[in-house]
């Protein structure tokens, strides 16, 4: 599908105006199209020009402009080119669409677990052109009237409200991105908050597990309505606010107003953490800070995707910390979020906040990484310290006015902040969000008669302006905070001159800036004994996160990491620092670490995890976070073993069905359990999200045959959906497994581009990832890349992928050496 290139958008919203579209859908025919019908009324500011717009049917069976027929064998591609404009003009196409299985157009699931159909829209970033004709880009919004023929039995709702019919009350202006329905035997659960009708929505195999939870998801979606428009003094825009759990999901979530869509693996259907309970959390309130951020005002292009993720990002975290039971939401942030920013932000392809420029479509999609996101958000969460909260949103009142539902840029939004603050906000922007990479903030000490001389804050990187706070810290208890703003490259601290010396000099205490944090020499011999005892959640994630990037940067060992792990880990009691820690333990072991020396890091890895699993309260969180470890660390075969048929399970751990899986995939990959495990589970388990674990055991098989299977999937099978695919993908490859898997080194590079041009960008962006040998740490292997990145024929994508999986085994291949 041909990309739309930011100077067409240009032009092309220069020449039009959409006022509206009505859209007919008949989704009642078989099983691999249905049929779609739209009229499109716009303007043209000149008489006589041409344009076009896009489609990309199974079938194009008509089109009129104006009355006139258009030559359907014009169509190229997904462009139909549109001649001889009026001053108002009224497009009518018909067309037979095809459903999809990648998640994006119109997508068509059949549940395993009880045969029923279920079909859901994702218009995101330029699908609505799956769905029907229109001019696909985010600038050109406008209001949206759909009709929808479905079968006897089934609930259809989308972005308006239902009249009755199939028919749904015009939309407010929206963008084509925005556009979605779900249509199925859905189950439905009602509520409503001030004037806002509510409803959650999800399959009915998952009934009984979203109604155990819907008081939980009301109760977070009304306190986060409340605090918003408190916030904004703008109300909900929208009228009701629709949350559907949908499968096969490609994103977390999709903002569409009206009808937000949300990866049915929200839906929990075995025991969770408090940590994954959070991240729910955060995700509701993200999307809802969309509703304004994104759908009220819209950016006009993808070079100001910040002002859509971003914003969402901040927002997110910041209300569900305020305004719900997860006062936390910080300290994962910190701990989790912003690690991705860091590390996209030291990649070869990092890129500004807020890029000068977005060529195309295609390229927009690169850029929903931890920069928009993580970056982004610390960033405005910087900027919220600087002027504060009354001038912050002052601003954002203001710019919601000048721009409801209608589209904005960062002029747009610099303008208005500046107004509301009294500052000039140009010259923050180009240091913040104009500048691509990551500042380092060291400290710098001298003392004399145990007291400090001096103490500066030493700035390497861009170097940008930071407020943050310096913690002195005896022991585990906080002395004093220091508010600090560092300036160029060596700031003073000129409070601490004549302070008796502390334990711990920790810089950025509180996380309130973007940067990498190096402690002095005290201060980091000091660490280890004082991390496990720090009331300050936020604190002891800066210290975590100080470790785990300076063994990333190849500053300190994986050692240091492992015995911090083993030191502080058991001693932790929030469930999201653990899942935190040892997710990026594990990831940095697995490719840091050669197979011999991996394997033996694994061990007190494992050791600190059943010691926390032996002291954590039976039936909590923290017990399940620790099992949850356990299970990826461990080798003893016999003892996962055991669990698995219920023998020496700790008390109050239950081996509910995920955590069967999750036992039976580390079996797998350990070469301790066969294909006959694996079709047990699933025989008890038919289910989707049975379905995507099976292909991911079955891809982890240490079997020559199996592995054959798997990456034929990966690389050619277009039949099977996204989730199954990329669940293949993510399998494949195991640190156990190198020999078994060496010749597909080669293959990879070999067979990728084919395969991702098979797939939609999002897909073939995601299976290119989670396939790549992120574990053959070698010479070759980065060579192989080199050779595939010389060709000029790659998709943006899978160029992307290669570029910054290659970084990381450049690190690799330096850690180990």
């Amino acid at each position: 599908m041909r990309s739309l290139t930011r100077a067409e958008a240009a032009e092309r919203a220069e020449l039009l105006t959409v006022e509206s579209y009505d859209v007919e859908l008949d989704v009642t025919g078989g099983p691999e199209r249905f049929g779609s019908a739209v009229t499109v009324r716009f303007r043209s500011a000149r008489a006589g020009a041409e344009t076009f717009a896009e489609i990309k049917p199974a079938e194009l069976r008509s089109a009129t402009l104006n009355g006139r027929p258009l030559d359907v064998s014009t169509l190229i591609d997904n462009r139909l080119p549109l001649t001889d404009l009026a001053e108002f003009n009224e497009l009518v196409v018909e067309a037979e669409m095809a459903y999809s299985n990648t998640g994006e157009g119109l997508h068509r699931f059949v549940d395993p677990a009880d045969g029923e159909t279920y079909l859901y829209a994702m218009s995101f970033l330029d699908h609505a052109q799956r769905i029907f004709a229109c001019f696909d880009q985010p600038d050109l919004k406008a209001l949206l009237t759909l009709s929808v023929r479905a079968p006897e039995g089934w609930l259809v709702a989308a972005n308006g409200a239902d009249e009755g019919d199939g028919r749904f009350a015009p939309t407010p202006p929206l963008a084509t991105y925005f556009v979605s329905l779900v249509a199925g035997p859905y189950h439905v659960r009602h509520d409503e908050h001030d004037g806002i009708p509510l409803r959650l929505l999800c399959r009915r195999s998952l009934a009984a597990h979203l109604d155990k939870d819907a008081d939980e998801l009301f109760e977070i979606t009304k306190a986060c309505f409340d605090r918003f428009h408190e916030l904004f003094g703008v109300r909900y825009p929208f009228g009701k606010y629709d949350q559907a759990f949908v499968p096969e999901f490609n994103a977390g979530a999709m903002e569409n107003p009206g009808l937000v869509t949300f990866r049915d693996d929200y839906i929990f259907r075995s025991a969770v953490t408090e940590g994954d309970r959070e991240w729910r959390a955060v995700v509701i309130a993200h999307e809802m800070a969309h509703q304004w951020f994104g759908d009220l005002v819209t950016m006009r292009w993808w070079d100001d995707l910040w002002l859509n993720e971003s914003f969402a990002e901040y927002l997110g975290v910041r209300v569900t910390a305020e305004s719900t039971r997860f006062d936390r939401a910080w300290t994962t942030f910190g701990l989790r979020r912003k690690a991705s920013g860091y590390i996209a932000d030291q990649r070869p392809s990092t890129h500004p906040v807020a890029p000068d420029e977005v060529v195309d479509a295609a390229h927009g999609l690169l850029n929903f990484d931890g920069i928009s996101y993580a970056k982004g958000a610390s960033v405005l969460r910087q900027l919220v310290a600087s002027l504060g909260d009354e001038a912050f949103f002052a601003g954002l009142r203001a710019h919601f006015a000048a721009h409801r539902f209608g589209n904005a840029t960062l002029a747009d939004l610099l303008a208005v902040l500046s107004e509301a603050s009294g500052r000039d906000l140009r010259g923050w922007a180009d240091l913040w969000l104009r500048r691509a990479g990551v500042d380092t903030l060291r400290t710098d000490v001298t003392t004399v008669d145990r007291r400090y001389e001096s103490v500066h804050i030493v700035q390497t990187g861009a170097p940008r302006p930071h407020r943050m706070g310096v913690g002195v810290y005896d022991g585990p208890v906080l002395r004093r905070l220091v508010p600090v703003d560092v300036e160029g490259e060596r700031t003073e601290v000129a409070e601490l001159a004549g302070e008796p010396i502390a334990d711990l000099l920790l810089v950025n205490s509180g996380d309130l800036t973007f940067a990498k944090v190096r402690l002095d020499a005290a201060s980091a011999a000091a660490a280890p004994g004082i991390l496990p005892a720090l009331d300050d959640s936020l604190d002891r994630a800066v210290l975590w996160s100080t470790t785990v990037d300076s063994v990333r940067d190849g500053e300190s060992p994986p050692a240091d990491l492992v015995a911090l792990v083993v030191t502080a880990l058991p001693l932790e009691t929030e469930p999201l620092m653990v899942e935190g820690v040892l997710g990026m333990t594990g990831d940095l072991l697995d490719r840091y670490l050669d197979p011999a020396r991996r394997e033996i890091a694994l061990q007190p890895v494992a050791m600190a995890c059943d010691r926390l699993l032996g002291s954590a309260p039976p039936g909590g969180s923290l017990q399940l976070a620790a099992a949850r470890g356990l299970i990826e660390a461990s080798t003893d075969t016999r003892r996962l073993a055991g669990w698995l048929k219920g023998r020496h399970v700790p008390e109050g751990l239950r081996i509910d069905t995920d955590l069967r899986w999750a036992l039976c995939y580390r079996l797998v990959v350990l070469g301790a359990a066969y294909p006959d495990l694996i079709e047990a589970e699933l025989a008890n388990d038919r289910s989707a999200t049975g379905e995507q674990w099976a292909a991911r055991c079955w891809a982890a098989l240490p079997d020559a045959s199996a592995k054959e299977r798997a990456w034929r999937v990966v690389i050619e099978d277009t039949t099977l959906s996204n989730r199954l695919v990329e669940a293949h993908a993510e399998g494949f490859w195991q640190p156990e497994q190198a020999d078994l898997t060496e010749s597909y080194v080669d293959r990879y590079f070999a067979d990728m581009p084919a395969a991702a041009r098979l797939r939609t960008p999002w897909v073939a962006d995601r299976v290119a990832k989670s396939a790549f040998p992120r574990y053959a740490v070698a010479a070759s292997t980065r060579e192989a890349a080199a050779t595939l990145l010389a060709r000029d024929d790659l998709e943006p994508g899978l160029r992307r992928v290669v570029i910054d999986l290659d970084d990381d085994l450049r690190r690799a291949l330096a850690a180990r050496g």
